[in-house]
């Protein structure tokens, strides 16, 4: 357990008045260290190698052969499913699920209003109406909000597992049976989640995974679908993959072999140097989840006693990936001190990784969902969400600070400096209200 430290007022320059030892306030900063603190893919000769390899095998692959291959092989080995098709990002991925399960105009999809925009945005060009439903305490679809959003024309639920906190997804699941939909997964943050034995991204229909930077699982760029179902795996072929993949696999008998050589006029197809730097990250994937759970146990153990903080947690029998540690904030314990300035004060103290989440926020607070008409006409009228229509994911976005967490154990001394500086600002709240 770390043991708070005083911090007495610094010693005041002829002239200058210092209140308070919050580095915000003239006090000298707990950590001085430049940022990042935290950078992501961990990049080792390995990685260059592995790189390097690939610029010699071939940078274009047109089929699924060679690091294409070896990859897809590897994730459906990975997460136990039958298929896996890889794409040029995640909102590439998100887009061809969408697509390939047959989504279309006069749909409606419902979505969690707490998650990053990709996950519905790629609704709207196939014309379906994606309609937001409000999140549990966790950021994650609400299982007891989704059925009154569900109307006639409902044809999907979309889950997201936000930071890599499991959804409840069985629940979900449950709600989507009952009313024959299908369950579709935006998995970008939760690589190798798992429920028990079951990963994130095997429970419903398909399921979608970005590979962008900061992801778990990192191609720089990147994104894959996940699905069992042999008709949504040529459907995505189709979507973003086209001529000798799918001349290749859809078999001639099926009636989608004769648009084989067109698809459906759409580029998806993921870089193989990109691809290279995914394989090598997802066989050392498990380890590197292993060493964030350690680490943030260690920040729970820290501060789950701390009256005012309270930490996004996962039920014993999950396993999240870590993509953010989330910690909601309670103003009216730290006596009205607003998030904003509790923040400020934290950054100030050299805490650069802690974050407020900007795009990734309710998606009723964007403009492109309260008056899509100017991009998308056809939505003129028939989506006009508002600022205070979902208010717990309202409040939750507002409230929350995210950490990246980290994976080594010789990352440690730095958490702690972090966790200081977290004490520090608490200690020393009431000084933020002058």
């Amino acid at each position: 357990m770390l043991r708070r430290r005083t911090y007495p007022l610094p010693r005041q320059s002829e002239g200058a008045v210092v209140t308070s030892p919050l580095a915000l306030l003239g006090g000298p900063p707990v950590i001085s260290e430049a940022a990042p603190h935290f950078s992501w893919p961990p990049l080792t000769e390995e990685t260059s190698i592995a790189i390097l390899d690939q610029l010699d095998e071939g940078i274009s692959i047109y089929d699924r052969s060679g690091v294409i291959a070896r990859l897809e092989d590897a994730l459906q080995h990975y997460f136990g499913a039958r298929y896996a098709i890889l794409a040029s990002s995640g909102t590439a991925a998100l887009y061809s699920m969408h697509a390939a399960c047959g989504i279309g105009p006069g749909d409606e999809v419902i979505v969690p209003a707490y998650t990053f925009f990709a996950t519905a945005t790629p609704l709207l060009h196939l014309g379906a109406t994606p309609v937001l439903a409000d999140c549990d305490t966790n950021g994650n679809l609400d299982p007891i909000d989704v059925p009154r959003r569900i109307t006639e024309r409902t044809k999907a639920i979309v889950v997201t597992h936000m930071w890599g906190m499991p959804a409840q997804i069985r629940r979900l699941k449950t709600v989507a049976d009952a009313f024959g939909l299908l369950l579709l997964e935006d998995a970008s943050h939760a690589h190798g989640a798992s429920i028990g034995e079951k990963k994130l991204g095997t429970f419903g229909q398909a399921a979608a995974f970005s590979m962008n930077g900061p992801k778990p699982l990192s191609a720089g760029e990147g994104g894959f679908i996940l699905t069992d179902d042999e008709q949504v795996y040529h459907r995505v072929l189709l979507h973003g993959q086209y001529n000798r993949r799918c001349r290749n696999e859809i078999p001639a008998h099926s009636d989608l072999s004769r648009y084989a050589v067109t698809g459906m006029g759409l580029k998806h197809r993921i870089h193989p140097l990109a691809a290279a730097l995914a394989l090598e990250q997802l066989s050392h994937l498990d380890d590197y989840l292993a060493g964030r759970h350690r680490i943030a146990e260690h920040i729970h153990d820290e501060l789950q006693r701390e009256p005012g903080l309270t930490i996004t947690w996962h039920e014993p029998h999950t396993r999240p990936a870590w993509y953010g540690l989330t910690i909601l904030y309670d103003s009216e314990f730290f006596d009205d001190v607003p998030v904003e300035r509790f923040h400020a004060a934290l950054q100030a103290e050299g805490c650069h990784e802690f974050d407020r989440p900007g795009s990734t926020c309710p998606l009723n607070l964007l403009p492109l969902f309260q008056e899509p008409g100017p991009l998308f006409p056809a939505f003129t009228g028939k989506l006009a969400y508002a600022a205070g229509d979902y208010p717990r994911a309202e409040e939750l976005h507002h409230t929350t600070l995210k950490l990246p967490v980290w994976h080594r154990d010789e990352d440690l001394p730095l958490v702690d400096r972090y966790i200081e500086a977290l004490y520090k600002v608490i200690t020393h709240h009431a000084d933020l209200k002058g």
